[in-house]
């Protein structure tokens, strides 16, 4: 007779997410609480990884690819205070939680994908996805009241930043001389600027190459 692990009481889980690892990092935003609380992480990931769903770290989704740490990601949503009836861009959906968390809170979300498999789960999972390179945005679809790019990145493509509304807000985990930094920025007067929120463990997210320095 083979011995069965227990299924895991995914609703408890997602309670004590909020209770011990969101409210703890200063996470008081209702929306995101809200939606945090009622959207199923573990339909987002993998069989083998679903029972690691609530844990506060980073969580592998397939093909090099993971979700963030739950509060890490609660603490970027909060800094770009997303509105219902805005417009947002997920750049590296995934399988989609990101999405999901957002079109939760009211926001009319497209999201961008390069991973065919990964596109195909957040598909399935009745997120709005193109695909294409994710350094490249989804311009087509500009401007975005809100962008966020789901991973950490070496630096904020250019081209990205101009598929911003005016006034519009991105945020992302910047990798910044080694160290990983979640930030919020915002256009205004044409301009953008950010600022950090604070440092976190966010895998990195494919696709983006460091920006040339420039040389004598």
């Amino acid at each position: 007779m083979t011995a069965q692990s227990p299924i895991p009481d995914f609703g408890a889980a997602r309670r004590a997410m909020i209770d011990n690892q969101l409210r703890p990092q200063g996470v008081t935003d209702r929306g995101v609480i809200d939606a945090m609380g009622s959207i199923e992480r573990e339909n987002f990931l993998p069989s083998h990884s679903r029972p690691l769903a609530y844990v506060d770290r980073a969580v592998t989704i397939g093909n090099g690819r993971f979700l963030s740490a739950p509060a890490a990601f609660a603490q970027l949503l909060q800094g770009l205070m997303p509105v219902k009836g805005e417009r947002a861009l997920v750049i590296g959906a995934g399988t989609g939680y990101a999405a999901a968390i957002l079109g939760a809170m009211g926001v009319d979300v497209t999201a961008v994908e390069s991973d065919d498999e990964l596109a195909a789960h957040a598909k399935d999972a009745g997120i709005d996805v193109v695909s294409g390179p994710l350094d490249a945005g989804h311009a087509a679809g500009a401007p975005y009241d809100l962008i966020l790019i789901d991973g950490a990145v070496p630096h904020i493509p250019e081209a990205i930043v101009q598929q911003l509304a005016e006034g519009g807000r991105l945020g992302t985990a910047l990798i910044d001389r080694g160290i990983t930094r979640l930030i919020v920025g915002l256009k205004s007067g044409g301009s953008f600027g950010h600022r950090s929120i604070g440092d976190a463990g966010v895998p990195p997210l494919p696709g983006f190459a460091q920006a040339k320095a420039f040389t004598f």
